[in-house]
């Protein structure tokens, strides 16, 4: 029965939270209400000398996620992405919450890769490591190719991490349940979505055939990126629970002082960083979304490597452009017009006063263009903005929060190679080049294009709709049959076809 292990599971977690003086800032965080409170902070008392003790150099919060091992370290990593269930002052404890668990044995590893690929990991490899880095879900190795020579790194999922997720996972549902009948005011915060949301992420990356193809397509996307680099995957040697990449050799981004020892251009790789990221987010609409220290080197030409595809972000091309106008807006400090892109964008509700929401954005943008280069950031502005719209109704958008998060660690990456980088210079022409290919009259031309291309689908058809429309207004009165297709789609595709053609006509001539 899964009830009381969910049950002894939860009291172990408040009486770790307790512990570790983690309890009360939960608490406050989802609005717990009073009984509530008292509640759970009796029952965690008794139980206090099973609780775990958590690393002491961590703030609480993070410092008890870590004690409890595995899935909680992850599920606090991806809550750092969502200060609008968490608040920002612990999502910010979050973002630095790191894998500090020790590895597993080089033959499990090995024995993995054998029973995943069905080859002999001693015929592939003339070398194989011990562990490099031990994470949460998975290890690397370095290894070497016996028949190129060429070095590769092998990652593998740690023993039973499925099976161990799986459990815990069953217990954060019963205990976001549980939450949310005991306290109603949580339910604005959706806590059983939020676990859902946290199985769909980490399902995902307990299945490394899926991070491989993100790496896949994030190398296929930045191709022609100069001064970026993404490992390539080697599918013949990954599966499920493996996967291989070329290993990538460089300087650790988190370490400055080697970095300009080296004689790189710190300057230069801090704009770089923000750069890639609004670029791939903007053109591609899908972005490394956990760009932080550890997943960035420096190759020895300049190059900026990313590393850990687990966690990508993809808007789509309509938001891409909604937030691209957003940025300029406030770069020209047109704040009317970003007004008007929240509602045409329908982000913030119709009967809301548009005067008074732009009045409200002056309000973000003015205090930080007064700033000196080195206090400007683009990530409080987003952070400000999402306030602001919240207050005028605006409802949460989980891929905006993800884009919100990874532009705070991005620039703070940036800000840690270069403290005076002035981000408005630095996205400007990022922004600015966006803007000129997606929206304005290639754009339109474009769409238009494609909409040309989804109606030529029913080309075939139309002249069967056409005689199907015709037989319907000669025939006798019948009973109405079920909605169709025919009298619907015919006068609607021609009307849109012609108006495509026409709209296109006239920008061209």
């Amino acid at each position: 029965m899964r009830g009381p292990h969910n049950i002894w599971r939860l009291i172990r977690t408040g009486a770790t939270f307790e512990r570790n003086g983690a309890m009360a800032a939960v608490l406050n965080a989802f609005g717990a209400p009073g009984y509530l409170r008292v509640i759970i902070r009796v029952l965690s008392w008794p139980f206090h000398p099973l609780a775990r003790a958590g690393d002491a150099s961590l703030p609480p919060v993070p410092r008890s996620l870590s004690a409890m091992g595995p899935a909680f370290i992850k599920f606090g990593q991806i809550l750092s992405t969502r200060p609008d269930v968490v608040g920002e002052d612990i999502a910010t404890q979050l973002r630095i919450l790191q894998d500090r668990l020790p590895p597993f044995a080089t033959g499990t590893a090995r024995e993995t890769f054998r029973r995943e690929t069905g080859l002999d990991p001693d015929a592939v490899f003339s070398a194989f490591s011990e562990p490099v880095a031990a994470a949460s879900i998975a290890q690397v190795h370095r290894a070497v190719l016996a028949d190129s020579g060429e070095v590769v790194a092998v990652k593998v999922l740690r023993p039973g991490i499925e099976r161990a997720f799986r459990r815990d996972i069953d217990s954060f549902y019963f205990a976001a349940g549980l939450f949310q009948r005991l306290a109603p005011g949580a339910r604005r915060l959706r806590p059983v979505d939020v676990i859902a949301h946290f199985e769909s992420v980490v399902m995902k990356e307990l299945d490394l055939r899926l991070e491989a193809a993100a790496a896949s397509e994030f190398r296929d996307s930045t191709a022609d990126d100069p001064g970026f680099a993404v490992p390539a995957v080697r599918w013949p040697f990954s599966g499920r629970r493996v996967m291989v990449l070329d290993w990538a050799e460089g300087l650790p981004i988190g370490e400055p002082d080697v970095l300009a020892a080296a004689g790189h251009d710190l300057p230069a790789l801090g704009d770089r960083v923000l750069q890639m990221f609004l670029c791939t987010a903007l053109r591609d609409g899908y972005f490394h979304a956990d760009m932080h220290h550890g997943n960035l080197k420096v190759a020895a030409n300049g190059d900026l490597i990313a590393l850990d595809f687990g966690i990508m972000g993809r808007i789509d091309d309509y938001t891409r452009r909604v937030y691209a106008e957003i940025l300029m807006g406030f770069i020209a400090r047109d704040y009317r017009r970003v007004a008007e892109v929240h509602f045409e964008a329908g982000y913030v509700p119709a009967d809301r006063d548009r005067e008074a929401f732009a009045q409200a954005l002056r309000s973000v943008g003015e205090p930080i263009f007064g700033m000196e280069a080195s206090q400007i950031s683009m990530a409080r502005l987003l952070a400000y903005l999402f306030e602001v719209t919240e207050r005028f109704g605006m409802q949460t958008r989980t891929e905006l929060i993800l884009l919100q998060r990874t532009m705070v660690v991005a620039e703070g990456v940036a800000r840690s190679l270069n403290p005076n980088i002035n981000i408005w210079e630095v996205a400007r022409p990022v922004v600015e080049e966006y803007i000129r290919r997606s929206i304005g009259p290639r754009a339109l031309a474009r769409d238009l294009l494609a909409t040309a291309r989804v109606l030529a689908r029913f080309g075939p058809k139309l002249p069967q709709l056409a005689e199907a429309a015709l037989r319907a207004q000669v025939a006798p009165p019948a009973p109405p049959p079920p909605p169709g297709l025919g009298a619907r789609v015919l006068p609607v595709a021609l009307g849109a076809l012609a108006g495509a053609l026409g709209v296109l006509a006239l920008w061209l001539f």
